[in-house]
């Protein structure tokens, strides 16, 4: 049997804040911004307001799941076989490409510890990252007692 390949269309580059914005975000970001043209404006509402109805909010079902402190880095990707999810992003890529906002996809049969999953998607921590330390705690390392 083959193994689930899950797919991620993310900004080739960190954001401020230090993750790779996905698809979405990025469009948001150009509708939030008023960078859209009315025509632009049409297609992202609509095409949000359905992506909305189709599949859960993961944030929804656990408020945590995109906690920094709890799951760092956490990012979303579908599950190949959400073909009627898959086949609506060009559009959101049309657009991001319009404004010259590079947007790749990847696709990996293993992107990280799955933190939450439905039918259509995975919330996922990418492997090798560990949680931040807190504020007011001591990171574990040589020298800290907390190494050991």
């Amino acid at each position: 049997m083959r193994d689930m390949v899950y797919v991620r269309f993310q900004s080739p580059e960190r954001s401020p804040r230090g993750h790779f914005p996905g698809v979405f975000a990025l469009a948001n970001g150009l509708a939030r911004e008023g960078r859209l043209t009315e025509e632009q404006y049409r297609f992202w509402r609509a095409a949000n307001d359905w992506y909305d109805a189709a599949y859960q909010d993961p944030s929804r079902v656990d408020p945590a799941v995109y906690d920094p402190g709890v799951n760092p880095e956490a990012v979303a990707w579908f599950k190949e076989s959400a073909v009627h999810l898959l086949d609506r992003v060009p559009g959101y890529l049309a657009l991001l490409a319009a404004h010259g906002v590079a947007c790749e996809r990847l696709e990996s049969a293993d992107p990280g510890r799955i933190v939450y999953e439905d039918e259509h998607q995975v919330v996922v921590v990418p492997h090798g990252r560990r949680p931040r330390p807190q504020p007011g705690t001591v990171p574990a390392g040589p020298g800290n007692s907390a190494s050991a």
